[in-house]
């Protein structure tokens, strides 16, 4: 029987973090090196990618990047390929990229739905498909971590917000997640999702901005938002064996906010 280090211990396994060059996604890429994961980052500019790599490197993290659009489904299958020859095999995959746009309903721009949609869940399907074909389902071994979002379980979580095409993107990713996890649990392969409240980032920036973040944290009962290392203890154990018997899952860390909604 293993103890409750190991069962939290990645040391020998490998991970891809998508959106992984900052924000969340190098939160998240921090917890499993620091643990001692292999960590490939992905997102879409190179400069940015460098500049996450060479602070993983500083905490001891072994970590690489491959830059990749996942808005266009000609950039999925290369960067499963160029991942898989560095890593050898993919035991973690963390769907971290995603964006925001806001706008009122009745005035949405249909290219930008589009744009959220081909991102924050079609690349989502065509990514977890082709690591699950070419990695894990032949070695029936995974761990699927979703980066979704209490905007996905309630819709608009705050007055004043106008993200239709964002929370309808993170509600579909909540149904993905459940249905992936009952159709690959023979496989062994788990899929959850993380829904965070607010956590300062480049995308939240503006919606920050506008609404102030005290009014947000007056929104949740612990009366904070998020901040750099609040999602790294749930990250570890969606990504670890300390989760082997939990799939299908949606843990929202968020102060509490989903609990009074």
């Amino acid at each position: 029987m293993r103890t409750t280090q190991q069962l939290f211990d990645l040391t020998g396994k490998t991970a891809l973090v998508t959106g992984g060059s900052r924000g969340l996604g190098l939160q998240i890429a921090e917890a499993l090196g620091e643990q001692g994961a292999k960590i490939v980052l992905s997102s879409r500019k190179q400069a940015d990618l460098d500049e996450a790599v060479a602070h993983l490197k500083t905490r001891g993290i072994e970590a690489s990047a491959i830059a990749a659009d996942l808005s266009q489904e000609a950039a999925v299958a290369p960067l499963v390929a160029a991942t898989m020859q560095r890593l050898g095999h993919i035991d973690i995959l963390v769907n971290n990229a995603g964006a925001a746009w806001g706008a009122p309903a009745e005035e949405y721009p249909i290219e930008a739905w589009d744009k959220l949609m081909n991102l924050n869940i079609r690349s989502i399907f065509l990514l977890s498909q082709a690591v699950g074909r070419e990695s894990m389902i032949p070695r029936k071994y995974g761990r699927i971590v979703n980066i979704a979002s209490i905007s996905g379980l309630f819709g608009n979580t705050l007055d004043g917000m106008q993200t239709i095409a964002y929370n309808t993107s993170k509600g579909a990713l909540v149904n993905f997640t459940r249905t992936l996890a009952g159709e690959w649990g023979k496989y062994g392969i788990t899929v959850n999702a993380l829904a965070p409240g607010f956590f300062p980032s480049k995308m939240t920036q503006g919606t920050i901005d506008s609404i102030g973040a005290a009014t947000m944290a007056k929104n949740a009962p612990l009366q904070r938002i998020g901040d750099d290392e609040d999602l790294k203890g749930a990250a570890l154990l969606l990504a670890s064996d300390a989760s082997k018997h939990i799939t299908g899952q949606i843990l929202s860390v968020d102060g509490g906010a989903s609990a009074v909604h």
